[in-house]
């Protein structure tokens, strides 16, 4: 769609006079991505910051191109080119999953009805819809009809407001000053829980994490002995944060006896599922998720685990009446007198004001395909991870962490001999020079203090001839630098590959 001048600016509005336009629009962008998606052989193309910035930096804004296949053309190279594409059976990295079509069918419909679910009269069935997603996940994790919730932007939104609402309860429970309260946590929880402390004011103190046992579980001895520390030092625990499917491990914490605990000494437990959630809908792991029912709060990431866009994640409470701490009334948004008349307006549960209406992805899958494809493709996942782990475990180019519940592997090369300095560095190596390659893509972390290679398998499409292939690639770069590489490091002449 070509427009004759800069000023014709009203053809580009989208109502019922330019449906056409929208309709040819939307049609090429969608053969672009679509015929993307159909040729990728890679999951990455290798650029780096350092080649792509330029290309970029070059656009001048200030010139548009008053042309939507000429702005697709250079989207193309700008973007499509050289994105990342989880769809791919050899992208291993993050917690990012490939996405389902019913999902992208309601992010096209949600996009262009532009819904805001922050009051009902910029809503009006996207509100009811959207309780009702946080109504059926109540219900599959176990809550009664008390429960609710809102969606959220993700995981590390949706731990910030349980835990705000946590420091609430204490403030109205114990009286406690800032200062004295405390979140306990496991060493293997996500980071976003000291944030989120951070974020409220708690002081750098405030997180207290508590050891793990060879699984990288949270050890409820260790809790214990906290939770009774923290009595006698006159402190309060305002919360505990549990996990189900930490980040590296996919670890689960044991969530019976951490919600004994937590009764028993009155603290709010929080159980961190961002990752975990897919097992709400598995019809042959949902047991692993016994006790989550008796959390006060959970966080839950549909787009991690349940194969939608981002963004698409929720934090659900026990006991609805909790979510009055976030409540605020804006006279020309949300009067008190529309809670008084029961109008739905979920701003007033929400941390944010403005919001998408990114429930209606989830929504269209359950209509479409139902739960139990969902925990299908989930269970896959599960399933080519426990392969995995006996594929790596048997290999003896490398040594593995432990096997995860979930869908992560954690593991590194390990040179024919060496010293452990070396293993590091050949396994950084490995990472960035599989990156640049564009064949694979991997990620890292760090155990004990060591350099460790990870996989977080989330793509059904993934088969296990594609993890052998991997493997091969990474011992392959691993082993050059071990051969021809570290002696040139150790006279500082080694120029890192960027990924």
């Amino acid at each position: 769609m070509t427009y004759p001048h800069a000023g014709a600016a009203r053809p580009y509005l989208f109502n019922d006079r330019t449906v056409e336009g929208y309709r040819r629009a939307m049609a090429a962008g969608t053969e672009r991505v679509a015929e993307r998606i159909r040729r990728a052989d890679r999951p990455f193309s290798g650029v780096s910051p350092e080649r792509l910035a330029p290309e970029i930096a070059a656009i001048d804004l200030e010139r548009p191109l008053h042309d939507h296949a000429a702005a697709l053309d250079e989207l193309e190279r700008v973007y499509l080119r050289d994105a990342v594409y989880f769809h791919h059976p050899r992208y291993l990295a993050h917690l990012n999953c490939p996405v389902v079509i019913p999902a992208l069918l309601g992010e096209a419909v949600l996009s262009a009805v532009n819904s805001s679910l922050d009051t009902w009269d910029q809503s009006a069935g996207g509100t009811l819809i959207e309780r009702r997603l946080i109504e059926w996940t109540a219900g599959r994790i176990g809550f009664g009809p008390a429960a609710d919730g809102v969606f959220t932007s993700g995981g590390t939104q949706s731990n910030l407001h349980a835990l705000l609402l946590a420091r609430e309860e204490a403030h109205a429970i114990a009286g406690a000053a800032s200062s004295r309260l405390r979140v306990i946590t496991s060493e293997a929880g996500h980071f976003s829980v000291r944030k989120a402390a951070n974020l409220l004011g708690l002081g750098p103190d405030a997180v207290v994490t508590v050891e793990t046992d060879a699984d990288r579980r949270m050890r409820p001895a260790a809790l214990a002995r906290e939770l009774d520390r923290c009595r006698r030092a006159g402190l309060v625990v305002m919360a505990v944060v549990a996990t189900a499917g930490t980040t590296d491990f996919g670890s689960i914490d044991p969530l019976p006896e951490i919600a004994r605990l937590c009764e028993s000494a009155g603290v709010w437990l929080h159980v961190d599922a961002a990752y975990g959630c897919g097992l709400l809908v598995s019809r042959r792991r949902r047991h692993l998720l016994d006790g989550i029912e008796r959390a006060d709060s959970v966080t839950v990431d549909f787009h991690k685990s349940f194969f939608q866009p981002v963004s698409s994640s929720a934090v659900l409470v026990r006991d609805g009446a909790v979510l009055r701490h976030a409540a605020h009334h804006a006279d020309y948004l949300n009067p008190r007198r529309m809670a008084e008349r029961g109008i739905p307006n979920q701003v007033d549960k929400s941390l944010q004001t403005t919001r998408r209406f990114d429930a209606l992805k989830l929504w269209l899958t359950l209509r479409v395909m139902g739960p139990d494809a969902v925990g299908e493709l989930f269970d896959e996942v599960v399933d080519r991870a426990a392969d995995s782990y006996a594929l790596v475990a048997a290999d003896p180019r490398f040594e593995v962490v432990t096997r995860s519940p979930l869908s992560t592997l954690v593991f590194r090369y390990l040179p024919p001999e060496g010293p452990s300095k070396l293993a590091d560095d050949a396994n950084l190596y490995a990472r960035e020079a599989l990156a640049a390659s564009g064949e694979a893509v991997v990620a890292g972390t760090t155990v004990d203090g060591r350099h460790y290679l990870k996989f977080t398998l989330l793509n059904p499409e993934t088969t296990l001839d594609d993890v052998a292939h991997v493997l091969d690639l990474l011992a392959g770069h691993a082993q050059r630098y071990v051969d021809d590489l570290a002696p040139l490091a150790d006279h500082s002449e080694v120029t890192h590959v960027h990924s």
